[in-house]
């Protein structure tokens, strides 16, 4: 059996017994490295690992040294402690509020309001998972209060959630962009035309179920704002930080770095404003999101390490080499080679969260796409499209499962059901930007 499948299914067999992914790729990568550079075909196992060791060991650990002395790494904390702020500041509250004056009276406006929230909160939290679980907590009492299934409720709940990984400023595209060595700024212009797409198509799609089935989603009433002032802070806020980072990179007025540092002070700001404004400011309101960010990001950095291990054990162990291989022998086209690989990420999404496909997969497909001369900034937005798919797909679909954890009294079932018509809706999106490409660089492209 070929090394790199065995490694594979190492890999998938430690994970599922409990060890974290990053841990999980460094133990395999490493003992895979030192099996191939120890010529193991012509000696025993064992003897082959005595031999490859110290040049595993030198491996790994000059991989780490190289990826945590990156410049571009510095943009990973910083965007991570800014979603944490905000979603620290509640502005959460004021986007849905404010959704639903503008959807509240239409059949369906609650669910829609719901995914424009989401797209509002993604465009500053650049988490999918936070997004969902916000947002589970602020929607769903109001869509339930009238009458919602929840099938509905909860699926425009998982899905609009996974525009946070789309729309800028977003923590998966950092990672792409870092293991790409691809311009982070011209990623983030990229994912806006993609972003506000699929948020229509969302829409669209929510209007269609209710069209079919009525039943769904009864008619509401637009809500009064409880609180005026947060609602107009949440929507100024989100406006202003949305236009800073990303204004600020397309007119070159700073760096993506300079961009993350100026965005997490800016959300520091809003956070003191909105404690001291409910009148629950203190230091340990503070330091909390500090620490929470920090143990996010060292969680990234260690399966990012492990990613990289593990690409150097599947490169040296030819995979990339036989990939090519079958590409020429089926006569792919680029572009078929671009389906190949969203139907990977369709399969791995049953399995892994949207970092750990990134990662696992990225250093191997960019040098499979390279030799291609196809445009990586468009295949960066492909593969957060279908990441983003694999988050609300069954068996595992991580938003499903932490709208779950949110929502404990609606069966997973509904929530899954509930997110299908989004998944076409998504799968739509994706084949448009497939079909024409400069959907996704047409804002880029302006930029030079």
């Amino acid at each position: 059996m070929d090394v790199t499948l065995i490694g594979f299914l190492a890999l998938f067999a430690i994970c599922f017994s409990g060890v974290p992914l990053g841990y999980a790729l460094i133990i395999v990568g490493s003992i895979g490295f030192a099996y191939v550079r120890g010529e193991a075909d012509d000696i025993g196992f064992f003897e082959a690992l005595a031999e490859g060791a110290q040049p595993a060991m030198t491996m790994a650990g000059q991989q780490i040294i190289d990826m945590g002395l990156n410049d571009g790494l510095a943009v990973l904390p910083l965007f991570v402690l800014m979603g944490v702020f905000i979603h620290r500041a509640g502005l959460s509250d004021g986007l849905y509020a404010a959704g639903n004056m503008v959807f509240g009276r239409a059949p369906g406006g609650l669910a829609m309001a719901t995914v424009g929230a989401c797209a509002g909160f993604a465009a500053v939290s650049g988490s999918s998972l936070a997004t969902a679980a916000t947002m589970a907590k602020v929607a769903m009492p109001s869509m339930k209060r009238y009458g919602y299934a929840d099938s509905l409720a909860a699926g425009s709940i998982a899905a609009g959630g996974t525009l946070g990984i789309l729309i800028p400023p977003s923590v998966p595209m950092v990672i792409y962009g870092i293991l790409t060595e691809s311009d982070i700024g011209r990623l983030f212009i990229a994912g806006v035309l993609p972003g506000i797409l699929l948020t229509i198509l969302y829409i669209i799609a929510i209007i269609v179920i209710v069209h079919l089935k009525p039943g769904l989603a009864p008619k509401s009433e637009v809500a009064r704002p409880d609180n005026p002032v947060e609602l107009f802070v949440s929507v100024v806020g989100v406006l202003v930080l949305f236009a800073l980072i990303l204004g600020g990179i397309y007119f070159g007025a700073f760096t993506p770095s300079e961009a993350a540092g100026i965005g997490a002070a800016t959300s520091l700001l809003f956070l003191v404003i909105t404690l001291g404004y409910r009148r629950q400011a203190s230091w340990r309101a503070v330091v909390e999101p500090l620490v929470e960010a920090g143990l996010t990001t060292s969680m990234i950095f260690v399966v990012a390490f492990g990613a990289l291990i593990f690409a150097n054990f599947t490169n040296l162990a030819g995979m990339v080499d036989r990939i090519v291989q079958l590409i020429e022998y089926l006569e792919l086209s680029p572009v078929g080679v671009v389906i190949a690989m969203c139907v990977i990420y369709l399969l791995l999404g049953c399995v892994f969260d949207s970092l750990a496909m990134l990662l696992l997969t990225i250093p191997i497909f960019v040098a499979v796409l390279e030799p291609m001369n196809v445009d990586l900034i468009w295949f960066g937005i492909v593969a957060i499209i279908i990441v983003e798919i694999g988050l609300i797909t069954p068996p595992i679909g991580m938003n499903v499962f932490v709208v779950k954890t949110v929502l404990t009294n609606v069966r997973i079932w509904a929530i899954f059901s509930g997110v299908l018509p989004f998944v076409v809706a998504s799968l739509l999106g994706l084949t448009l930007i497939i079909a024409f490409p400069d959907i996704a660089l047409v804002l880029p492209d302006l930029m030079d």
